[in-house]
């Protein structure tokens, strides 16, 4: 089969398109016949510093969308898997291949109507998005939000959920003025640029601040973020994508009854696969009833791995990227 491996940290170059055995399921897992593979900033994280990777070389991705290829034993009944389904799964890496393997837990079939193509732009950013406002958000009705990333894959979920869920006045930060318009198609009823968006919010708020605020970029960002919250405002913190260090408890910065929470649905997966499969399940019904748009801004071959790479790398794009496989053709 083909599949992308990288055997040395570095740039874009070192995704490297090769032919290797197809692998085989073991005992509790799933094997998929690969279609479409999502693009995460986390991805890139791994192929660069390591992050998460337990040791080269190594197979990126995280999730995937298919048919079922083969199933191992020992797995579930009740999760309902069989044999050429259309499925999605989080493959915690190994999904830039045209077979993946992952666990049975973090396969999901997919809804009525909801496309392979589309399926691959969902098993991250919409359970994500739907957590960060429900399930560690926790939105009351006609609250405020703050999206950092408002136009990458989970900025353009929530701004398209965030008002079903009950939502006030949605605001978005993204990080170039090119991105303004592609965030306010997806919902939000503002959108600042990086880094001046306090002076912004404090307008648009009239100095009151927000009562949920959503960070994927950390650092000073993160500060920011916590800084423009309401009295009795959460802020829910889900990615460093800034590269700054991890951000630490300022109990000065909390006293205003102000909260931090963070969320990550791979340390769900691994953590917890039953809250997993509960969450996607109430993610992916909002797929099936046409509510969500995947937004997919971009479509490459599986051997252009390096390619979709640098694009997510210039921060220029939009939305979802995807790779496809040569059953993406036939599908």
């Amino acid at each position: 089969m083909r599949a992308i491996v990288v055997k040395e940290f570095g740039g874009p170059e070192v995704l490297q398109p090769v032919e290797i055995e197809a692998p085989e399921p073991g005992p509790g897992q799933v094997s998929i016949d690969v279609a479409y593979v999502g693009i995460n900033f986390a991805e890139i994280k791994a192929r660069t510093t390591g992050y998460r990777v337990p040791s080269l070389p190594f197979r990126p991705g995280l999730e995937v969308s298919g048919t079922v290829r083969a199933i191992g034993s020992d797995v579930p009944a009740e999760y309902g898997l069989s044999v050429g389904q259309p499925v999605a799964a989080l493959t915690l890496f190994g999904g830039y291949a045209e077979v993946a393997v992952t666990d049975a837990s973090r396969v999901f079939a997919l809804p009525s109507g909801v496309s392979l193509r589309s399926g691959a732009a969902l098993p991250t950013v919409l359970p994500t998005a739907h957590a960060l406002l429900h399930e560690v958000g926790r939105l009351r009705a006609g609250e405020s939000v703050l999206v950092q990333s408002a136009a990458g894959g989970v900025g353009g979920m929530v701004g398209q959920l965030a008002k079903t869920a009950g939502a006030g006045r949605v605001y978005g930060v993204v990080s170039s003025a090119a991105k303004v318009e592609h965030a306010l198609r997806t919902g939000y009823d503002e959108v600042f640029v990086r880094p001046g968006f306090t002076e912004e919010l404090t307008r648009a708020t009239g100095g009151r601040g927000v009562d949920l605020a959503l960070d994927a970029v950390g650092g000073e960002t993160h500060w920011r973020s916590l800084a423009a919250l309401a009295p009795f405002g959460r802020l829910v913190s889900f990615g460093s994508a800034g590269g700054d260090a991890p951000w630490q408890a300022d109990l000065a910065g909390l006293m205003p009854g102000r909260s931090v929470a963070g969320f990550s649905l791979f340390a769900l997966a691994q953590s917890a696969p039953a809250a997993l499969r509960e969450l996607v399940a109430r993610a992916f019904e909002l797929a099936a009833s046409g509510a969500v748009d995947p937004l997919i801004t971009a479509e490459l071959p599986l051997d252009e791995a390096s390619e979709a790479h640098r694009l997510m790398e210039s921060r220029a794009t939009t939305g979802k990227l995807l790779l496809r496989t040569a059953a993406a053709d036939i599908a």
